[in-house]
């Protein structure tokens, strides 16, 4: 956990500097900002705003993923908009049902939009502003005439509360509970309760979330120029170093193994993505990683007959196993037992080269094997749909 609170806090004070957290805790607007590069795509900032609207402290939202305030009443046709607009790396307007900590529901417009590295066109971060709504829901229905969303939000209440503390502490929640709930969901679906019934936001809310975006767009964008490492909310270059997208991005950070990905189609095939686990097998961090060759672990003792075996497989497209000495950051030495496997796309086309570190000792083979076929999995599933947004 320690790990990844530094990620965190590195995914800010890197880009930003220390200082841009009190401009926008200044700001009056409720929204979250999350960092796809870090596994679980994680919360990585959250408004006062935010924290006072949902009922939760900064140290239970910081590090989670958001849909943990999404409820058994979330419409699941708008998460999927929400993931589509990530995976397509472009901005989002919807309207969510969402829950509070202690379990109440309320209808909000949500207005997510990316943030763009300026000197290589990445997504750096997703900003997502939540804009309560405020107006009726224009048609009635359920018993008694009482409206779609404020019977489908008592519904809510009354099923989600039962399983609220399993979603906060992380507990796995029991199968037959869960069925349950599906069953009394669609029980009140059938009596008229729908409660993926949606509230409509005015045009006065999605002018506020705009705003908001738009403001919180200019904290940042300052920000970035103090520590040269400047941001946009339109993605102005796609120079540099290969883009992967967001979606592939979130699909890697759930491999545990310590592995970075390569792109043979760029000048002395540089890494695109190095694995949380890398960073901590290795000691570098990010920014030091991405846009190098890996050549950088070798040292004074590596073995050059080994460093020939891996650019005569590079090569020729095969993979192999060596173990080979390596050098952290710090200069300590240890030894790699490197597998390398070139990853192909859905049409058979080589896309990059995935370079697996293990320490030797543990059971190496089969989690390399895990890790190559997860790697493989993950590029092939999404090469298969739409790359990332070049608007």
């Amino acid at each position: 956990m320690e790990s990844e609170l530094g990620l965190i806090e590195q995914s800010f004070i890197s880009r930003y500097s220390l200082w841009v957290q009190e401009p926008l805790g200044e700001l009056a607007d409720s929204f979250t900002i999350t960092d796809p590069w870090i596994s679980g795509h994680p919360i990585v900032f959250a408004s006062k705003e935010f924290l006072k609207m949902s009922g939760y402290s900064k140290n239970e939202v910081v590090g989670r993923n958001g849909r943990v305030f999404q409820g058994p009443g979330t419409c699941r046709r708008s998460v999927m908009e929400v993931r589509e607009a990530i995976r397509e790396e472009r901005a989002v307007q919807v309207n969510l049902l969402n829950y509070r900590k202690d379990g109440t529901p309320f209808w909000m417009l949500f207005h997510m939009c990316p943030v763009f590295g300026r000197e290589d066109g990445r997504v750096i971060h997703f900003v997502g502003v939540q804009v309560p709504i405020s107006r009726k829901p224009g048609r009635s229905g359920g018993r008694n005439g009482v409206g779609l969303c404020e019977e489908g939000s008592r519904m809510s209440e009354i099923v989600y509360g039962s399983c609220r503390k399993e979603v906060c502490f992380d507990s796995l929640v029991d199968l037959g509970r869960v069925l349950s709930l599906e069953s009394a969901l669609d029980d009140a679906d059938s009596r008229g309760f729908n409660i993926e019934e949606s509230c409509e936001a005015s045009d006065v809310e999605k002018t506020r979330a705009a705003t908001a975006i738009n403001n919180i767009l200019s904290v940042l964008t300052h920000y970035s120029e103090l520590t040269g490492r400047l941001v946009c909310g339109k993605r102005c270059s796609l120079s540099g170093v290969g883009l992967l997208s967001s979606a592939l991005n979130i699909s890697l950070g759930r491999i545990k193994q310590s592995f970075v990905l390569t792109d043979s189609h760029l000048p002395d095939m540089p890494i695109v993505y190095a694995s949380d686990a890398f960073f901590k097998l290795t000691g570098y961090a990010r920014h030091e990683v991405l846009g190098r060759n890996c050549r950088f672990l070798s040292g004074a003792d590596t073995d050059p007959s080994m460093i020939c075996r891996i650019k005569e497989s590079i090569q020729n497209e095969t993979a192999c196993t060596v173990r080979i000495l390596n050098y952290r950051r710090d200069k300590s030495s240890f030894w790699n037992l490197l597998h390398i496997s070139p990853i192909r796309n859905a049409s058979g086309k080589m896309e990059e080269g995935c370079k697996n570190q293990v320490e030797h000792g543990l059971s190496p083979e089969m989690r390399q094997l895990s890790a190559v076929g997860a790697v493989r999995i993950a590029v092939r599933s999404l090469t298969m749909g739409a790359g990332p947004s070049k608007s």
